[in-house]
């Protein structure tokens, strides 16, 4: 018989025109969410990190003001038409495509709510913002820490926070050598990088040097796989930032992470919200956990400590002898990464004043005067922004080291590590 092999066709044109549909509709969508995005940002802007999409809608953009109730209204009706959209499950490329878009949105809107005036607690608005809860540590866990420091240290009077600056002021990178010391730590995390990340023929990166600035290190995508990246010489850069700056911002970090969403996502796929990054978003907490977290699949600890012993001290012309000891004190002091949120928290939520966050910083996280003023301006500037550093690196930790098995080789970490940064997967993904 003819009509079931008839009905069977037109089953098959019926799925065909229906899997069209929904990918057109999300398409729609993504460029409503991208207008929507460039649209906030003439509100406040340091919205916008990096855009490299259509000319003429950031053109159109700049020529409107919308209201900021018109964009979250905007942003509300864009949601409804997402949801509405069917996707496969949601580990398959669209559902993460729609989850990433549904998770941006909720940021949007939620930013768009503080533009209007609403004050979220510290974990409220990293929930909105960042899809994440940060965990709180009580001051006895950082003085368990600061204690063991304490023993670490070479012998001396005064503080440990004193006694930590001391040592640490025998590492700084002489400011004439800078240049060579950190484009010596670039070369090497890109060369190592490529040996594992396929990157296109014509990616590249500038490397400036400034001041006055919240940040010590900022990565500006300007897209076509080339990034500025600007150091923040405010203040003495000790040896160690050298590789984590030239692998955070570069190599496996931020440069390559915007590579590959902008070759894999935006143009191989054509997926266009891939053109525009939100600062204040989710994407921002892998962003950042990724960059982190990537100084050591580039440098494991042993590598990196003979890769610096042989080339950088000497460079910096600072004596290799005394690296594993800097770096046994350095890994103590990493373990008060989290101080930094709980100033961030306690001030922001008020319960801090400027006066006690600023001591905080400077008995807790360990920063002299000066810098604790940097950082206290950088939690005014971005608020809650500090957890995409510290727990983004965890999470992004945890997840590629559950995905690589109990006893990963180097290709396994860097083929999952490679696969989350050239996905749309967020923080919520990550568990």
């Amino acid at each position: 018989m003819k009509f079931p092999i008839i009905f069977f066709a037109l089953s098959l044109l019926t799925l065909a025109h229906q899997k069209k549909d929904h990918r057109t509709t999300m398409n729609e969508v993504a460029e409503q969410y991208v207008r929507l995005i460039l649209d906030i940002g003439q509100h406040d802007p340091d919205f916008v990190d990096a855009y490299y999409g259509p000319k003429e809608w950031q053109e159109a953009s700049k020529k409107m003001n919308y209201r900021l109730t018109a964009l979250h209204d905007r942003a509300d009706a864009i949601m409804v038409r997402l949801k509405r959209i069917r996707v496969p499950r949601k580990n398959t490329a669209d559902g993460l495509r729609k989850t990433y878009l549904q998770k941006q949105l909720t940021a949007a809107s939620a930013k768009l709510e503080m533009l209007m005036g609403t004050t979220f607690t510290f974990d409220e608005e990293a929930k909105k913002l960042y899809d994440a809860t940060p965990p709180s540590f009580s001051e006895k866990h950082f003085a368990g820490i600061l204690d063991e420091l304490k023993h670490t240290l070479p012998p001396g009077s005064g503080s440990v926070q004193e006694r930590y600056q001391e040592f640490r002021n025998q590492f700084i990178i002489p400011k004439e050598k800078l240049d060579t010391v950190f484009q010596t730590a670039i070369n090497e995390c890109r060369k190592r990088t490529k040996q594992f990340i396929a990157l296109p023929k014509n990616e590249r990166f500038t490397v400036e040097y400034v001041n006055n600035k919240a940040w010590s290190g900022y990565n500006w995508y300007q897209g076509d796989a080339h990034s500025l990246i600007q150091v923040n010489t405010d203040f003495p850069i000790f040896i160690d930032r050298a590789v984590d700056l030239a692998a955070h911002e570069g190599y496996p970090g931020h440069h390559v992470y915007n590579v590959l969403l902008e070759s894999e996502l935006l143009k191989k796929k054509g997926w266009i919200e891939f053109c525009i990054y939100p600062l204040f978003s989710p994407q921002s907490l892998i962003a950042e956990g990724s960059a982190n977290y990537g100084i050591n699949v580039v440098l494991p600890e042993k590598e990196r400590l003979a890769f610096e012993k042989k080339y950088l001290f000497p460079v910096a012309g600072l004596d290799p002898s005394k690296a594993e000891q800097y770096y046994t004190v350095q890994a103590l002091f990493a373990k008060l990464a989290y101080a930094g949120n709980e100033a961030a928290r306690g001030y922001l939520n008020g319960t801090m004043t400027k006066e006690k966050a600023l001591m905080w910083l400077t008995t807790c996280a360990l920063f002299d005067s000066a810098r604790a003023e940097q950082r206290l301006k950088f939690i005014e500037k971005y608020r809650s922004y500090v957890i995409n550093y510290n727990l983004g690196q965890d999470l992004v930790k945890k997840y590629v080291e559950k995905k690589s098995g109990k006893k990963p080789t180097a290709e396994k970490r860097w083929k999952v590590f490679s696969e989350l940064i050239s996905s749309p997967r967020l923080p919520g993904g990550l568990q």
